[in-house]
């Protein structure tokens, strides 16, 4: 297996190895969508943080369930007595363009069907990312239909196919990540609003950042193994961060005057729905907890607020600025400068 490029080692881009980091501190946060510029590693960044994160205890069945959490297991493992178990990486998995419905979510086996007359099921992608992470880049081109498909699996963490005399559901527990480039066409409101976190990476605009992205990946392409071994310290005090902060997550307090300010900025903003200030809570909680903060403050919600709100804006044909700095006015004039 070759190696990954250290997530350590990615230089810039601060605002997308946050949020990346978030969701894997809280799942739950909803994912994460990056839009910017070609070339300024989103794919590595996102492969990167899979590498990093510590290895999960599953079982051995296509879902690779956690034998923990009975509640999540696929029917095969929850009616069985005793499971086998391993060790393994998180999944990563990339979503092509061109995958078709049943390559997502799972299908007939052909092959047993004509061979032996069985109707079994043949896991699909959804079934290989549960419990890691589900990468689609170019986002914004993929068909309406399976992004659909995608979100829904990703907020009910179950996958329900019902087709061809089959009837499966199994557990898809997916954090899912986008990417793409806004020129090549913009997603639509619904789903933007479907997904977590949105962070916008640009290529860097000073030299000392550029030359610095440069020198590392020539390093790395030279020696990937003695580039790595050189930022193998900071990656193990990384994941050491993200598995204390998995475990203090839930003991992170919200005080209500908190969850108030978050609810006026939301309010302030127009935003739809609750969903912006649940993802904002989240965020915030999730970023105290990676900090070793013990209570969630309006630091935080400060700090959170625009990978989490500025993509569920309205769209105000009278100001034309941009969500980035409409979130920015709306924060000092609520929370204060």
């Amino acid at each position: 297996m070759s190696a990954r490029y250290p997530f350590s080692a990615i230089a810039g881009q601060d605002e997308l190895k946050q949020a990346l980091l978030l969701t894997a501190v809280d799942p739950l946060i909803g994912g994460l969508l990056a839009f910017g510029d070609r070339g300024t590693g989103k794919s590595t960044a996102v492969r990167a943080l899979a590498a990093l994160l510590p290895e999960i205890k599953a079982t051995t069945c296509a879902y690779h369930c956690d034998p923990d959490s009975p509640g999540t297991m696929c029917d095969s493992c929850r009616s069985a007595k005793t499971h086998k178990t391993r060790k393994m990486p998180i999944p990563v998995v990339d979503l092509p363009l061109g995958a078709t419905e049943d390559r997502v979510i799972g299908a007939l086996n052909l092959e047993r069907a004509l061979s032996h007359g069985e109707k079994t099921f043949e896991p699909g992608l959804l079934a290989q990312a549960n419990r890691g992470y589900l990468y689609v880049d170019e986002v914004n081109l993929l068909e309406d239909h399976i992004v659909d498909l995608l979100l829904d699996v990703a907020a009910s963490g179950e996958n329900v196919v019902e087709r061809e005399g089959l009837s499966v559901r199994h557990p898809a527990r997916v954090v899912l990540v986008g990417s793409g480039n806004p020129e090549e066409g913009e997603l639509r409101p619904q789903l933007l609003d479907r997904f977590g976190l949105s962070v916008e990476v640009r290529t860097p605009t000073d030299v000392s950042t550029w030359v610095e992205i440069v020198k590392r990946r020539d390093s790395f392409e030279r020696d990937p193994d003695g580039f790595t071994a050189l930022w193998a310290a900071q990656e193990d005090q990384t994941r050491k961060r993200i598995v204390k902060a998995r475990k203090s997550l839930n003991s992170v307090s919200v005080a209500d005057a908190i969850l108030e300010r978050a609810a006026a900025l939301c309010i302030h903003l127009k935003t739809d729905g609750l969903r912006g200030q649940l993802t904002l809570m989240r965020a915030a909680r999730a970023l105290a907890a990676f900090e070793g903060a013990k209570e969630t403050t309006e630091v935080h919600l400060k700090r959170m607020a625009g990978p989490a709100l500025r993509h569920r804006l309205r769209r105000n044909p009278l100001d034309e600025t941009g969500s980035t700095t409409r979130i920015d006015r709306a924060v000092a004039e609520v929370l204060g400068a």
